[in-house]
């Protein structure tokens, strides 16, 4: 990273710090009956998903194994008489420029009434690899094109802006700081300005770690949750989302 890039970088999270933060209060998200929620996303929430079962709600196998498959099961069971219908569509690899190239079929047309997205770690994990270009504005500035466009298209849908996270162990080193942090502090600001809701995930990922577990026992590469982390991350969900 070269001087001026460092330079703009600082200036940068300098300015995102001084936004006025949001108090992360949800609004009253009712569940109607026969309702879609569909989580976007990507190998985060890919989570090894089946792709030939794709099209089936509610599948085990198109959930794959990370949040969507705890918080489907949770979601299914305790509101067993509204027929929910939920969805997977991450892809392992996503940027939010690949988000918007499938959104039509990946999103617009399953018509959800929750929509959740996690997208930002690829974002810099491949730029820091040499193998994409993007910068923090670039991504700022392609998510909020995606909220409007999502919002245009689907007025009444509750959108649920994830917080992008790492924790610093396995493949996460100094190099990605501080741009993590400002790219993060980019997609509260899109999450603000498109009036969605926000699920701290790095925020609460942090307490725990606080609290005296290892980074690892969350996401051994720092990337990637194990079991435990995913389970933590439906419980942090379900809490910002008030369902």
């Amino acid at each position: 990273m070269n001087r001026r890039h460092l330079l703009s970088l600082t200036a940068a999270g300098s300015a995102a710090s001084l936004l006025p933060r949001p108090t992360h209060a949800a609004p009253a998200v009712k569940l109607e009956k026969g309702a879609t929620i569909l989580f976007q996303g990507d190998s985060i929430t890919d989570a090894g998903r089946d792709r030939k079962s794709e099209g089936s709600a509610n599948n085990p196998a198109m959930l794959g194994r990370g949040y969507p498959f705890h918080l489907a099961g949770q979601l299914l069971a305790e509101h067993a008489s509204l027929g929910l219908s939920l969805y997977n569509r991450g892809i392992s690899g996503n940027k939010v420029p690949d988000l918007e190239a499938r959104w039509q079929h990946d999103c617009l047309d399953l018509k959800p009434a929750i929509l959740s997205i996690l997208i930002g770690v690829n974002d810099i994990w491949h730029k820091l690899n040499g193998n994409y270009g993007g910068t923090p504005e670039v991504y700022r500035d392609g998510f909020a094109a995606l909220l409007e466009r999502t919002k245009a298209a689907l007025p009444g849908v509750t959108l649920v802006i994830c917080e992008p996270f790492v924790l610093r162990c396995g493949a996460v080193n100094d190099t990605w700081f501080p741009e993590f942090e400002i790219r993060r502090a980019f997609a509260e600001e899109v999450a603000r300005g498109a009036g969605a809701i926000w699920v701290p995930f790095q925020a609460k990922f942090d307490e725990v770690v606080k609290a005296g577990t290892e980074p690892a026992y969350w996401a051994a590469d720092g990337v990637h949750p194990s079991q435990a982390g995913h389970g933590l991350m439906a419980k942090i969900w379900r809490e910002a989302v008030g369902i």
